[in-house]
């Protein structure tokens, strides 16, 4: 079993790279356009170094401000015990300004109905865990409400909760109070990770 505070410190630290990199690059978009305008060089190409530099900006920006994932990682950890799955099945992958997000399937060998999670790094880094489908991986949460997955060997987190979050529904209200309580608990008795709306005027 994973250590839980090894994940944590691994995947914090993945994010923390994530945006000093963004960051990195915006400086330097920026600074490419004022040292164009100081040479007096005033071309298409460095002039929009600045537009692309505040791109990256917002759109970290966005992905942090609406990402509440790793902050509810930490709860659904110090609330739900870890659980293995003996497998993973990813169905695809869609692009979304929140990150990409993953249709995956955990579930136990020989058992079946394992419902279809939509699941985002936590770390806000755009890729599948290297592995995570070579073998199992594990779990900690409530599948009608949501939780986290874990890879084996590199300690990759991703939050996942039901990818028809409607179809579930039913369940959230029958749950007892201590299911509910739980969930309340971790973070995940609402839909979280919702897309923000970006309204581009022509």
């Amino acid at each position: 079993m994973p250590d839980i505070d090894q994940v944590l410190r691994h995947n914090r630290t993945l994010l923390y790279q994530h945006v000093a990199r963004r960051i990195t690059l915006a400086v330097a978009l920026f600074a490419v356009a004022y040292m164009a305008h100081l040479a007096g060089w005033d071309g298409t190409l460095p002039a929009l170094g600045a537009p692309a530099g505040l791109f990256v900006l917002i759109f970290l920006v966005l992905r942090l401000g609406h990402g509440a994932r790793f902050k509810v990682c930490q709860r659904v950890l110090r609330t739900y015990p870890l659980e293995y799955r003996t497998r993973v099945t990813k169905k695809g992958t869609e692009w979304k300004y929140l990150g990409d997000v993953h249709t995956v399937r955990l579930s136990v060998r020989g058992q079946h109905g394992a419902p279809y999670l939509r699941a985002i790094n936590a770390s806000t880094v755009r890729r599948w865990p290297k592995g995570a489908e070579e073998g199992g991986a594990w779990f900690a949460g409530d599948v009608a409400f949501g939780g986290i997955m874990v890879v084996p060997g590199s300690n990759d987190m991703l939050f996942v909760q039901p990818a028809d979050w409607v179809k579930y529904e039913q369940e959230r209200l029958q749950a007892g109070p201590q299911r509910r309580a739980l969930a309340e608990q971790a973070g995940i008795a609402q839909l979280l990770e919702k897309e923000p709306r970006i309204l581009v005027h022509g």
